[in-house]
């Protein structure tokens, strides 16, 4: 089993689609890896042998920001919008969708599960 960026890829499954099991790389960036190893994008990543794990760790360390050191960037960019208080920062703050979608109906993902409001009481008549 391979092991790259502290992932264990899948061996059955094919090198370009093993690689984006690591946080930060996609299809195409999978297919650049692959591309500057010099190595079949169908080999299997099981297949891989010593000297193309090399090259494929190799150039994942030099040329792109990977799991951890990715993922704390990306925090780092949030918190520094919500510091500003720009507009993004406060929706981020609120827990809103921040680009513009409609909020009165949909956005549950950024909202969380409804949080139901008791409806105004009818006053009766005498």
């Amino acid at each position: 089993m391979a092991r790259i960026a502290g992932i264990d890829l899948p061996k059955n499954k094919r090198g370009e689609i093993a690689l984006t099991y690591i946080y930060g790389i996609g299809r195409s960036t999978a297919q650049r890896i692959l591309s500057e190893g010099g190595i079949n994008w169908d080999k299997k990543a099981g297949e891989w042998n010593d000297d193309e794990l090399a090259a494929i760790r190799n150039f994942i360390n030099s040329e792109i920001k990977v799991e951890g050191a990715l993922r704390s960037e990306t925090q780092m960019n949030i918190k520094r919008l919500m510091d500003v208080a720009c507009y993004r920062g406060l929706r981020h703050r609120k827990g809103l969708p921040l680009r513009g979608q409609r909020t009165r109906t949909n956005s549950r993902t950024r909202k969380g599960k409804r949080k139901t409001v008791a409806g105004k009481k009818k006053a009766t008549k005498k």
